[in-house]
C-alpha cells in the first residue's frame, strides 16, 4: 500500500509540474529527495510546484524512497547523479552514517539538505527548521499541559536522524528541573503499523503515563487513534509536531493540547529557487554558516482555525 501511495504521489506531482512533456528531458533536473512516505511532504510538493512555475528552464522532481532506509535513499541519490541531476536537496535518513556518501554526492552535483541536516557533510546549505527550537516549543507545551508534572513518552520515526535527536534535546532542555519527565522515546522507522503499536505497547507498559508526544507528523495521529480506541482521549495529554489533518482536528476539539508546526512549503519553494541559483554559480543567497532557518510556530486552540484556513489556501496553489 505504501508503494502505491508513493507511485501515485510521484505521478501526480510529475503531471502537476509538467514533467511528462518531451521538453522536460532537455532541462536540468533539480531533485528533492525526502526521507520516507508521509502526507507531511504534500505541503513541500506544493512549494516545489510553485517554484516550478518560476523556473521554466528546470525540471523539478520530488522523490520518495521506497523505504525509509539510508541504503535505499543512497541508491536513489546515486541514480539521480548518474542521470545527470544538476542539484539535489535531501532530508537524510541517517545523516551521521551517511556523511561519507553525501560527500561523494556533493562532489558530483550541488547538494543541499533540508528537514534533517547533515552538518558534517559538504552540502552547500541547510534550509529548514531549527529542530532544537521546535523541541523547546514542544517542551513549553508539555509544561503548560502538566502544571503538576507527570511522565511522558515520545514517539518518532527515525531515532538516528538529526531532526529527531535535536527535537528530543530541545524538549529535555526545556523540562529539565521540572516535575515533567520524558521517560522514553520509541522509534518506528516510518512504519505506520509499528508507530501505532508503539503507542499501544507504551500504554500497556506504563498505565500511569500522563502525556504522549508525537515527534514526527504521523506519530500524533497514531497517538490520537489509540487513545480514542481506548477511551482515553482527554485523560492523557497529547503534544504533537506538524500539521496532519487529524492532529489539527484534535487541537480544534481540545483532545490535543497543541502542535509545533514547520513550513515545509517554504523548504520546497525556497530550496529549489536557491538550488537553481547555486547551479548557475550564484551563491549570494547562501549565508556564511550555510544555515537558512525557516521558523516554526505553535498551534493551539486559539489559532488553529486561522492556521487551517491558511493551509487550505496554500494547498490549492
Amino acid at each position: 500500500m505504501k508503494r502505491l501511495w508513493i507511485a501515485g504521489a510521484s505521478a501526480l506531482l510529475s503531471m502537476a509540474l509538467g514533467l511528462g512533456s518531451a521538453g522536460a528531458a532537455d532541462k536540468k533536473v533539480l531533485a528533492f529527495v525526502v526521507n520516507g512516505a508521509s502526507d507531511f511532504w504534500k505541503i513541500a510538493e506544493a512549494g516545489v510546484k510553485k517554484a516550478q512555475g518560476e523556473l521554466p528552464d528546470y525540471n523539478l522532481q520530488l522523490k520518495y524512497p521506497e523505504q525509509a532506509a539510508a541504503a535505499v535513499q543512497q541508491r536513489m541519490l546515486d541514480d539521480l547523479v548518474a542521470a545527470g541531476a544538476a542539484g539535489i536537496m535531501v532530508s537524510a535518513v541517517d545523516p551521521k552514517n551517511q556523511t561519507e556518501h553525501l560527500n561523494k554526492i556533493a562532489g558530483q552535483t550541488v547538494l543541499l539538505t533540508t528537514d534533517s541536516d547533515a552538518p558534517q557533510s559538504k552540502r552547500v546549505a541547510y534550509i529548514g527548521s531549527s529542530n532544537v527550537e521546535l523541541g523547546k516549543d514542544a517542551g513549553k507545551l508539555m509544561l503548560k499541559a502538566l502544571p503538576n508534572g507527570g511522565k511522558c513518552v515520545g514517539f518518532v520515526g527515525l531515532l538516528g536522524a538529526d531532526n529527531a535527536r535535536e527535537r528530543i534535546e530541545g524538549v529535555k532542555e526545556t523540562i529539565k528541573g521540572s516535575k515533567v519527565e520524558l521517560v522514553d522515546v520509541r522509534g518506528d522507522e516510518i512504519d505506520q503499523t509499528r508507530a501505532k503499536r508503539n503507542v499501544e505497547d507504551a500504554l500497556a507498559a506504563m498505565p500511569d503515563v500522563s502525556c504522549l508526544v508525537g515527534f514526527y507528523s504521523y506519530n500524533t495521529p497514531r497517538i490520537y487513534e489509540v487513545l480514542k480506541e481506548a477511551g482515553k482521549l482527554g485523560k492523557i495529554k497529547i503534544i504533537g509536531f506538524d500539521e496532519d489533518p487529524i492532529t489539527l482536528g484534535g487541537v480544534k476539539d481540545g483532545a490535543i493540547d497543541g502542535t509545533v508546526v514547520q513550513q515545509p512549503f517554504e523548504w520546497g519553494y525556497q530550496g529549489m529557487k536557491l538550488m537553481a541559483k547555486v547551479v548557475q554559480g550564484d551563491k549570494s543567497g547562501v549565508p556564511a554558516n550555510g544555515i537558512i532557518i525557516v521558523p516554526g510556530k505553535v498551534i493551539d486552540k486559539s489559532n488553529v482555525d486561522d492556521f487551517m484556513a491558511q493551509m487550505k489556501q496554500m494547498l490549492k496553489k
